[in-house]
């Protein structure tokens, strides 16, 4: 069955917000929840930023039973991997094992904030295998000294180390990232519904993991406003991975998105009251093999209209269409 999620976009809403983002989205069915960690907004007119790890201990306190997951975390600057493998078992402990740690090459938009540049994507995949062999060794338990390239760990130990080891899940967007990161991962994330990153991960990982993919939307019963908003606090989205990892600032994704239009946007993102759009949309992801979806509502303060629509019409349109 295909499990359908809700993202807790760190971007578009504050901490305490986001916590009761959370508690809504879980009583109104979704199965899991992923939250986005960033330092920056990717547009000033989204707004907000907070710590995506101290929210994620809230929510993760707040909630009962739905799957949490960072969506993703960048191991490889603006934390160490030492550091993001005990915020990951913290957060697998206070949810009762409910947590899936989501890693990712990340976006220089977030990295650059700790002045060490922003290395080539060679160079941030090579940082990414090392940290994710740095994370597993540390949820193996035991003490960990680690000399590589890119990183060193000396005598690190989680002292406070679940019992149900923390799935590790890796952003890929090709063959190449597969090849590095699936032999690596339990699962796959990926926001592209293409076939070809299922099929290539499950020719060299566990074919059993889950392949977690994720759409925005801009849902509204009035259409012309759900564009105005999808236009004003997204249309940084269809510059592509290329351009999305490597502009600094949200004023650079201001000025790159500039001639992005509104029917542009509509044109790429599900706008409006209208559920068949959405569940055509999603559609693409599990017949391409993803086992995962996560739904991004944009308009921070447009959500909890979104979750009684979610409830009563959009979960059950996406259930009877999904196959078994």
């Amino acid at each position: 069955m295909v499990a359908f999620g809700y993202t807790l976009m760190t971007e578009q809403a504050g901490p305490a917000e986001l916590v009761r983002h959370a508690v809504a989205a879980e009583g109104a069915g979704f199965e899991f929840e992923v939250m986005s960690d960033h330092y920056s907004p990717w547009l000033a007119s989204q707004g907000h930023a907070p710590n995506a790890w101290t929210t994620m201990g809230a929510v993760a306190h707040a909630t009962e039973t739905v799957g949490l997951m960072t969506y993703v975390t960048c191991p490889i600057l603006r934390y160490h991997p030492a550091i993001v493998a005990q915020q990951a078992a913290t957060a697998q402990l206070l949810s009762g094992n409910r947590f899936t740690l989501g890693l990712g090459a990340g976006e220089n938009l977030n990295e650059h904030v700790v002045g060490q540049g922003w290395p080539p994507v060679a160079m941030r995949h090579e940082m990414l295998t090392e940290a994710i062999k740095i994370i597993a060794a540390l949820f193996d338990g035991g003490l960990v000294d680690y000399s590589g390239t890119h990183f060193r760990v000396d005598s690190a130990k989680l002292w406070d180390c679940p019992d149900v080891r923390v799935p590790i899940a890796t952003a890929v967007s090709g063959r190449e990232s597969i090849e590095h990161f699936a032999p690596l991962s339990d699962h796959m994330v990926a926001t592209d519904p293409k076939p070809e990153l299922c099929q290539g991960w499950d020719e060299i990982a566990d074919p059993q993991g889950r392949k977690i993919g994720q759409l925005p939307i801009c849902w509204d019963r009035d259409r012309d406003a759900a564009v105005e908003r999808a236009h004003d606090q997204f249309r940084w989205f269809g510059g592509g991975w290329k351009v999305n990892a490597d502009l600094p600032t949200p004023a650079g994704f201001e000025g790159a998105s500039k001639f992005v239009r509104p029917e542009d946007v509509a044109g790429a993102i599900p706008c409006g009251p209208e559920l068949e759009p959405i569940v055509e949309a999603v559609s693409k992801f599990w017949e391409t093999g993803f086992t995962d979806v996560a739904l991004v509502q944009i308009g921070g303060e447009h959500q909890d209209a979104f979750f009684d629509v979610a409830e009563k019409e959009l979960l059950p349109a996406l259930r009877s269409a999904a196959p078994a």
